[in-house]
C-alpha cells in the first residue's frame, strides 16, 4: 500500500482546537488538507499511528478521509506572525501527514446525532479496542458527520505501546480498560459479533500492506513489522479485550 505524495503549496490557517496545532494547507493537487506535523509534541510516532489505524479502518470498510504524504518547506508559513507556528514548521521540514479536508463537516456529538447503527458502532469500538485508541470519548469524539455519514479521524493516540522507551510486542494481548469510556459503546451492538465479522479479515498480509504505507522517515530506525506483530498479538486467542468491551457494553 502506498499513500499519494504531494507538496504543500499554501499555508491557509492553523487549527487551534488540538494541542498539536495542525493546519489547513493547500497542496500541489489543488486540494485542501488538514496537515499533521511531524514536529508536533508527540512526534512522528503519532503520524505512524494515524496511518496504521486509519488505513486499517479503511480496509475494514469504515470511512476515513484520504491520507496523503505531504512534503513541507518551512518557508511556506513565512507570512504567519505567530512564532509558535514558525517553530513548528521549522521542526517539520520534510514529509508530514495530510488528511483530506471535508468541507462543511461537523464534529460528531451523541446529543446531536445521528447515532450510528448498532453494528457500525460495534465495529468502531472493536477497531479502537484492537488498536488501543484511547481518544474516542464523549469529551473528544474524533469523528465527523459529513453528508449524513460518520467519518473517523485523529488516530494519533492509538498504538500507544510504541511510545515506551523500548517498545515491545510481548504484552500485546493485555486488556484495554479505557474502552469503557468509548463514546459509541452505549450505542453499540454485540462486540463479540463485531469480532466474528472483522477479526478474520485482519490477516498478516493486510497488516503488512498497511505497515508498508508508513514512510521510513517516521520510524526512527524501527522496523514497521513491529506494528504487524503487535496487532497480530492483539488478535491472538483468547482476546480478553473483546470480552472486556462486551462487558462494558452490558454495563
Amino acid at each position: 500500500m502506498q499513500l499519494r505524495r504531494i507538496e504543500a503549496t499554501r499555508y491557509v490557517t492553523p487549527l487551534r482546537e488540538g494541542g498539536s496545532l495542525p493546519a489547513i494547507v493547500e497542496a500541489s493537487d489543488d486540494g485542501l488538507y488538514v496537515l499533521k506535523f511531524r514536529g508536533a509534541g508527540q512526534g512522528p510516532k503519532a503520524l505512524v499511528a494515524e496511518v496504521v489505524a486509519g488505513e486499517l479502518a479503511r480496509a475494514l470498510g469504515l470511512l476515513v478521509p484520504e491520507l496523503a504524504l505531504v512534503g513541507l518547506d518551512p518557508a511556506l508559513g513565512v507570512a504567519e506572525p505567530d512564532p509558535e507556528i514558525h517553530d513548528l514548521l521549522n521542526a517539520s521540514a520534510g514529509v508530514n501527514l495530510g488528511v483530506d479536508y471535508l468541507p462543511g463537516s461537523l464534529p460528531f456529538s451523541p446529543a446531536a446525532g445521528p447515532i450510528p447503527e448498532p453494528e457500525l458502532a460495534a465495529d468502531i469500538v472493536w477497531l479502537d479496542a484492537l488498536t488501543t485508541n484511547v481518544d474516542r470519548t464523549a469529551k473528544n469524539t474524533n469523528m465527523l458527520v459529513w453528508h449524513g455519514r460518520l467519518w473517523l479521524i485523529d488516530h494519533g493516540a492509538a498504538l500507544y505501546f510504541h511510545h515506551a522507551p523500548e517498545p515491545s510486542t510481548a504484552n500485546a494481548g493485555t486488556p484495554f480498560p479505557q474502552i469503557a469510556d468509548h463514546v459509541l459503546l452505549p450505542f453499540a451492538g454485540s462486540i463479540a459479533d463485531a469480532d466474528a465479522r472483522l477479526a478474520p479479515r485482519v490477516t498478516r498480509e493486510l497488516l503488512e500492506d498497511v505497515a508498508a504505507a508508513v514512510p521510513e522517515e517516521w520510524l526512527d530506525g524501527e522496523d514497521a513489522e513491529m506494528y504487524v506483530d503487535y496487532l497480530l498479538g492483539r488478535l491472538a486467542e483468547p482476546r480478553a479485550w473483546v470480552a472486556e468491551a462486551e462487558a462494558g457494553r452490558g454495563r
